[in-house]
């Protein structure tokens, strides 16, 4: 097996993190009624889900509490429940919208297991099809995505609806 190396991540890894100061960017999409604009897919009580600006893959997703916490022990049953459910949810309508062939779901907790907002938890929803990678983000820091965020927000959107 031949490695492949991106020499380009060493200067994130090795660039100093300062911690967020007040509100993270999740906490200001939480807190902003332009749904549209930050790509926002659903509110539920507790948590809600929005598409992620850099994503993976295609409908690459986050649900989101809207508590700023960092780990899971900052979450109440039902916080860590609705936040659960609405993940749940989220996979059906990726499901029902762009049938992927399987899914990635889970947390990056701390700087070192990857998180880039270490001060707010959440949750990734990403889709995966068979042969979905290839080398344009590792040779060409690039991500081919075959759809528009704003056009894969509505369609989520309505399959979201669908669900109620």
């Amino acid at each position: 097996m031949e490695n492949l190396h991106a020499p380009w991540r060493i200067e994130y890894i090795l660039t100093p993190k300062k911690p967020i100061e007040g509100d993270s960017i999740f906490t200001r999409i939480a807190q902003s009624s332009d749904d549209e604009a930050n790509y926002v897919i659903a509110r539920e009580r507790t948590c809600y889900a929005v598409l992620n600006t850099y994503p993976y893959t295609g409908g690459h997703l986050m649900v989101i509490p809207y508590k700023q916490v960092h780990d899971f022990n900052g979450l109440t049953d039902d916080e860590m429940l609705d936040l659960l459910k609405l993940s749940r949810r989220c996979q059906n309508a990726l499901t029902a919208v762009m049938k992927p062939d399987g899914f990635n779901i889970g947390v990056n907790l701390g700087h070192i297991a990857g998180a880039g907002i270490v001060e707010h938890l959440h949750l990734h929803v990403v889709p995966r099809w068979l042969g979905d990678t290839n080398f344009m983000p590792v040779l060409g820091q690039t991500s081919v995505l075959p759809e528009a965020l704003a056009d894969v927000a509505t369609r989520l959107r309505a399959a979201l609806m669908a669900q109620s």
